[in-house]
């Protein structure tokens, strides 16, 4: 998540009208519904025991992208997930997968209101290089915290309904563009519960090469679980942070 913001953490409401976002579940495709509707449910306490405070904080949005990988072999559809991996070079989150984001910029406009919106399309854009008018935005998730960055975040749900290339833009702040399929997400085998030197303890994915755990893994966890994809999985799997060295 990229660390642009106003000097106070809140961006203030451009100078010029910013065009309103769309934001409608209208030819979601069936496998997307139970999504959209757990999105339409789901409160923030749901999400996360972290809340905003009522006052401070830097507000962010990232972009919870679902594409379809294709038919598989019984002709069915993939659902995925877009993912990038942060430069082992950044100051924070070195390295680690994530959705899509960043803080909000002045220009985004109200962070009440479309802002989040147009920071989760315009962060990923930057970041990735995809074509947001491909992008359909269904949903916003309830905000939540971070405390370790003081980031506010609005997780934005999209419908790529009209998929376009996508790669790292900047290699400075993005290793790595991917896809991971929910079918990955969900397999029993690929889940656990990362163990962080802190002592921090969270749900992760061992999924596309990666350890994806932390904020991202705790929306996917409760994607999966509001939506009825979650499978039964080992929650005493205990996996290290440095599982990969």
């Amino acid at each position: 998540m990229r660390d642009t913001h106003s000097a106070h953490g809140s961006p203030v409401t451009p100078a010029t009208p910013v065009t309103p976002v769309t934001v409608t579940d209208r030819g979601l495709p069936d496998w997307l519904r139970p999504v959209a509707d757990a999105a339409a449910t789901v409160r923030a306490r749901q999400l996360s025991r972290f809340l905003p405070p009522k006052e401070g904080g830097r507000q962010s949005a990232v972009l919870v992208l679902f594409g379809d990988g294709g038919p598989a072999e019984d002709g069915r559809a993939r659902p995925e997930l877009l993912l990038i991996e942060r430069a082992s070079s950044l100051r924070s989150h070195a390295g680690q997968p994530s959705f899509p984001g960043g803080a909000l910029d002045p220009e985004d406009g109200d962070p009440e209101g479309d802002g989040p919106l147009r920071a989760a399309l315009r962060e990923a854009e930057e970041e990735t290089g995809l074509d947001p008018s491909g992008v359909q935005i269904f949903a916003r998730l309830p905000r939540v915290y971070i405390p370790v960055s003081g980031f506010v975040v609005t997780p934005v749900l999209g419908w790529w309904r009209e998929p376009s290339p996508v790669a790292p833009v900047d290699p400075a702040e993005t290793a790595r563009v991917f896809t991971v399929s929910v079918a990955d997400l969900t397999d029993p085998a690929n889940r656990a519960t990362v163990v962080h030197p802190s002592g921090y303890r969270g749900p992760c994915f061992l999924v596309g090469g990666a350890l994806v755990w932390g904020f991202t893994a705790g929306i996917i966890d409760r994607v999966l679980h509001f939506s009825g994809w979650e499978r039964p999985w080992d929650t005493e799997r205990r996996v290290p942070l440095d599982w990969h060295a």
